[in-house]
């Protein structure tokens, strides 16, 4: 089941949010709704959400029963438990909260909904809004062109981890960590450090050269282990050493 954070904005308000695509569903930070619908900071949207989920179950509501802990990346940058919900129960959350943003931010849901389904028959709506935010960043169409394709190669390389029987996300993170490294002599989040980065994207402040060197190891690595029929993470391991090595020798010469 692949998940995938982002970030969604209404009213200038930043909401986490999480794509399940085993379930085709969007999952809301339920903190980060209430802060929007009650005008409120983060803080107070969890002080608001822990009187309203007493409240809810007085009543003898299903809806924090039902509510669901995914990992959201925090303020610190770091992924935490969080309480998450579903558009359909979003929307019955709604009904317990006045608000003059409520039929706003309903039409918002539906619009946010309506994205990935769109996406997913027109994958060309992601890859034009893609280009869209880059050229507004002020990249260069080279870069741009770059950049699209590592997104291509890295897909090809997950398929690939997946199909040696890698599922976990902490594995994929190790592995990505490991070929990283490797290639450029910093993990990612040395690699990070060293570009005074936080939450941003370490790719996308990647320099033409970088792109090409990860795009290398990512290569190497996917058509390694595709000549390799063994399974499991050690074997994943060399495919991703041996691959990394390969762009480490062309960033030297």
């Amino acid at each position: 089941m692949e998940e995938s954070n982002e970030l969604k904005v209404f009213d200038n308000k930043r909401i986490r949010t999480k794509w399940i695509s085993g379930e085709e569903k969007w999952y809301f930070s339920v903190v980060d709704v209430i802060a929007v619908l009650t005008d409120s900071d983060y803080q107070r949207g969890r002080k608001y959400w822990k009187t309203l989920k007493m409240r809810l179950n007085k009543e003898g509501s299903q809806l924090v029963t039902n509510c669901y802990q995914l990992k959201m990346r925090a303020n610190d940058g770091k992924l935490r438990d969080t309480d998450a919900m579903n558009v359909e129960q979003i929307l019955r959350l709604i009904q317990s909260i006045p608000s003059k943003k409520a039929e706003p931010f309903k039409l918002w849901l539906a619009r946010v909904g309506r994205e990935r389904i769109d996406e997913s028959y027109d994958p060309e709506i992601t890859i034009n809004r893609a280009i869209d935010t880059y050229r507004r960043k002020g990249y260069s169409e080279e870069w741009i062109n770059q950049r699209l394709k590592t997104i291509d190669i890295r897909k090809e390389f997950t398929n690939e981890l997946r199909n040696k029987g890698i599922t976990e996300s902490k594995d994929f993170a190790i592995l990505t960590d490991m070929l990283t490294e490797v290639w450029s002599g910093y993990s990612v989040k040395e690699y990070k450090t060293l570009k005074s980065l936080k939450k941003e994207n370490l790719r996308d402040n990647m320099s033409n050269t970088e792109i090409v060197l990860n795009m290398l190891a990512e290569i190497s690595s996917t058509e390694i282990s595709k000549s390799n029929n063994s399974k499991g993470f050690t074997e994943a391991k060399k495919s991703v050493i041996k691959g990394g090595n390969i762009a480490k020798k062309q960033k030297k010469n």
